[in-house]
This record gives structure tokens, C-alpha cells and sequence, in this order.
């Protein structure tokens, strides 16, 4: 049995993972799919939420397993779990970055984008909240963005479920060391078809930081709803290694 932490995206919450969850559970797994703190909240909130908060909170829940977790993380995610590995690299099993910012220390998402040659267009429709506490994205752009080859049915629950984002941990550079957050194997799930972090970017970060092993998806930026099945076999095949080398 492995232990699943998952870590969702910006302006998504744990309940992106439910289908995934409920395929990994009946395989005889454990998984744990909490909403990052300070998503929704109101403006003073989301001006407080910090990437080490952030850290801090999924290292703690790690730390409180039975055993090592498989450390999830989805899209912005990615920053999260590096983080948290950096604070309790050993109650982790393996990260795994699932079309997700994987990046080396003093790094961060925005600092990625703004060097990459061309400009995504879903940037044009992010929306501030307040004096940059946070920020909203339109349904309308997640459904073109995020679940360009989702079901339309389920398009339109998700891009519905969406809240707003605190700006600031996008924004924090990574503080990473080779001898606590480098000691934990990390393994890559691309997606060909992202819009958001398109697979030349997910190239590029992992020429940059090479991982143990890397998956492949012909899905969109939102595998959990295009690919559900395809992502948990994916897991699962990387839990199998990451337990082999552990033993």
C-alpha cells in the first residue's frame, strides 16, 4: 500500500482529485487530498498566505503518516510539495510533479514564465483581487485553458468550482538544498496537449532538474478529469518503482 498526498493547483482545491482518489483507494491505497489554506479566502486572507505556510502545512500532514507518502503536486502544486520536501525530506517516499513547476532553488513559477520565449495568452485573463492579494480566473478562459480536452460536461462543473488565488507564493523564489530537498527521487507526469504549462516547458524544467523517471499523458493541463484513469496508472507505476528502490 502507498500513501498518496496530492496538492492541487493554483484557484482549484482538494476536490479536483476525487475521481482519482476513489480509483487509487479501490487499487488499496490511502490517499489525502486537502485544500491548500487561504484558497477562497477573503482578501485579507489571501494577502497573508505564504509559500512556506503552504510548505509547512503539507510537510506536517506528511510527517503524521504511518509511513513515507508519494508527495503529489499538480501545476503550481509542484512549488508547494519542493517546499515541503525541503522542510521533512524524510517522510517522503517520492515527489512526483504532475505537469507541474519543477523548479531549482531561488526559482519561482512567475520568474519561469517571464523568461520563457513566448507569452501564454492565458495570462491576458487572470484578474486581480484587491492590491495584489489575490487573484480570479474567468470560467470561460479555465474551460480553453485548463480542460481544453476534458468532457464539456465536466468543463463546466470545474470552471465552476474555481477560487480565488493568493498571488504571492507563485511569486516566492524556492529556498532548496541538495542535501534535504535533493535526497528525495522525483518523478515527472507530462501532458502533451497543456495549454497552460505548454510540454516545451515542462521539457525544458525537467532538462533543468532531471527526474528518476518520467510519464507521459496525451491530455490537457487537468489530467485528474481528461485522463483520470491514465494519471492513477501512471501513479501507480511510479509508486511501484519508488517502493522498489526504497527497498
Amino acid at each position: 500500500m502507498a500513501i498518496y498526498l496530492l496538492v492541487h493547483g493554483a484557484w482549484h482545491s482538494g476536490w479536483c482529485f476525487d475521481r482519482l482518489g476513489e480509483i487509487l483507494r479501490n487499487r488499496g491505497h490511502h490517499v489525502i487530498a486537502p485544500d491548500l489554506p487561504g484558497m477562497g479566502g477573503d482578501e485579507a486572507r489571501l494577502a497573508a498566505v505564504t509559500l512556506e505556510e503552504w510548505g509547512r502545512f503539507i510537510a506536517d500532514l506528511a510527517s503524521t503518516q504511518a509511513e513515507p507518502v508519494m508527495l503529489c503536486g499538480h501545476s503550481r502544486g509542484g512549488t508547494v510539495i519542493s517546499t515541503a520536501a525541503e522542510m521533512a525530506p524524510e517522510a517522503l517516499r517520492a515527489l512526483v510533479f504532475i505537469t507541474a513547476f519543477m523548479l531549482p532553488d531561488g526559482d519561482s513559477p512567475a520568474a519561469f514564465k517571464a523568461r520563457v520565449p513566448c507569452e501564454n495568452p492565458f495570462a491576458r485573463t487572470i484578474a486581480m483581487v484587491g492590491d495584489r492579494a489575490g487573484t480570479r480566473v474567468d470560467p470561460e478562459a479555465a474551460m480553453e485553458f485548463f480542460y481544453n480536452t476534458t468532457s464539456l460536461e465536466d468543463r463546466l462543473a470545474a470552471s465552476r468550482r474555481l477560487v480565488a488565488d493568493p498571488f504571492k507564493p507563485s511569486r516566492t523564489p524556492l529556498r532548496l538544498s541538495s542535501r534535504r530537498f535533493g535526497t528525495v527521487p522525483r518523478y515527472y507526469i507530462e501532458c502533451t496537449e497543456d495549454r497552460i504549462i505548454p510540454l516545451a516547458e515542462q521539457r525544458l524544467m525537467q532538462e533543468g532538474l532531471p527526474a528518476a523517471a518520467v510519464e507521459t499523458l496525451y491530455c490537457d493541463h487537468s489530467p485528474f478529469l481528461s485522463d483520470t484513469h491514465g494519471l492513477a496508472s501512471a501513479l501507480l507505476r511510479i509508486a511501484d518503482r519508488a517502493m522498489a528502490v526504497g527497498n
